[in-house]
C-alpha cells in the first residue's frame, strides 16, 4: 500500500513507445502539451543509435514521469524525420507544448543523455544558447532562412565555436549556392563535429573533385552504357553540382554492372555523396536500401 501524497514511478509503458507517422500528433504534439516528449529517430542498421537508446530510456524511465519518449524508425515512417530535416541519426528531438524546444544528433555520453533529459523535466533550465538554437531549427523548417541565420549568429557570437551553429550557418550558405562563405566556416570549424558541418565538407570535397563540363561523358554513356569511366566522371559533376540522386542512380548502376571496378571507386564515392545529401535524406535511405541488394543478392 503506497502512502498518500507518495509519487508512484509510472510503468515504462506509459513512458516509452514506438511511435509512428500516423500517430505522431497524438503521441508528440499533443502528448507534449502536458508532459513533454523525446522524439529518438533511429534505424535498425544504426550502430549509433543502438548505444543510445538504452542510455535515453534508462534517463526517461529515471525521471519517474516527468518525460515521455517516442521512437521513430526513420526507415518504416519517414515522414517527420523529413518534416524536421534530419540529416544524421541517431537525432534526438524534444517537444514541450506541442512544439520542439531542443535535441541533438549524434551518440551522447550517459551522462550529457541525462542532462538532456533532466533539463527537459524542468530539473535544470534551458539556456540562452540552447533556446537560440532551438529557435534556428524551428525557422530552418519553417523556412525562414533568414530567421535561421540570425539565430546562429546569435549563438556565435555568445560561443563562437559552437559546432551547431557553425553547421547550420555553413549549410545555409552552401544551400544559397555560397560555396566559398560555406567553405570559410567549414575551414574555421576545425576538427568540430556536427552533422550539418559533415554533410558540408562532403559536399565541398565533390564540389573540389567535379568535372566542370558533362556532355562529353553524356555522349560516351548513349553510345556505351558499359563506359564505366564515363559513367563515374558524370556521376562525380552531378555530386559537385549538388545533384545527388542523378549521382547515386549513375553510381548505382556501375556498382550493380561490376561493383569491384576501379577498386571499388563508385562505392566510395557513393557513401560521400549520402554524407553529402544527409544520412536522413531520402536519398540516403532509398540508396542504401538499393545498395544493400545490390551487394546481397
Amino acid at each position: 500500500m503506497s502512502l498518500i501524497g507518495e509519487t508512484q514511478p509510472k510503468p515504462a509503458g506509459d513512458l516509452i513507445k514506438d511511435g509512428t507517422d500516423a500517430g505522431f500528433m497524438a503521441d508528440v504534439i499533443e502528448a507534449s502539451k502536458e508532459t513533454p516528449v523525446i522524439v529518438d529517430f533511429w534505424a535498425p542498421w544504426c550502430g549509433p543509435c543502438r548505444q543510445l537508446g538504452p542510455a535515453i530510456e534508462r534517463s526517461v524511465l529515471a525521471a519517474k514521469g516527468k518525460v515521455k519518449l517516442v521512437k521513430i524508425d526513420i526507415d518504416q515512417h519517414p515522414a517527420y524525420a523529413g518534416q524536421l530535416r534530419v540529416q544524421s541519426i541517431p537525432a534526438v528531438f524534444a517537444f514541450s507544448g506541442g512544439r520542439p524546444v531542443d535535441g541533438f544528433m549524434g551518440a551522447l555520453p550517459e551522462s550529457q543523455v541525462k542532462s538532456f533529459v533532466d533539463r527537459l523535466a524542468g530539473q535544470a533550465p534551458m539556456n540562452e544558447t540552447d533556446e537560440l538554437l532551438a529557435l534556428a531549427k524551428e525557422s530552418v523548417e519553417l523556412g525562414d532562412i533568414g530567421g535561421a541565420a540570425q539565430a546562429y549568429a546569435q549563438v556565435l557570437q555568445i560561443d563562437p565555436a559552437n559546432a551547431k551553429a557553425l553547421g547550420g550557418m555553413a549549410k545555409i550558405y552552401l544551400d544559397a549556392g555560397e560555396i566559398d562563405r560555406a567553405r570559410e566556416i567549414a575551414e574555421a570549424a576545425g576538427d568540430a563535429k556536427d552533422a550539418d558541418l559533415d554533410s558540408v565538407r562532403a559536399a565541398l570535397a565533390l564540389a573540389d573533385e567535379a568535372p566542370s563540363e558533362t556532355s562529353a561523358f553524356e555522349k560516351a554513356i548513349a553510345a556505351n552504357p558499359d563506359d564505366h569511366e564515363a559513367r563515374y566522371e558524370l556521376a562525380k559533376a552531378l555530386a559537385g553540382r549538388g545533384r545527388w540522386q542523378e549521382a547515386a542512380d549513375h553510381l548505382l548502376t556501375i556498382i550493380a554492372a561490376d561493383r569491384a571496378w576501379n577498386d571499388e571507386a563508385a562505392r566510395k564515392q557513393l557513401l560521400t555523396v549520402f554524407e553529402a545529401a544527409g544520412p536522413g535524406s531520402d536519398i540516403t535511405r532509398s540508396g542504401r536500401r538499393r545498395l544493400s541488394s545490390i551487394l546481397f543478392s
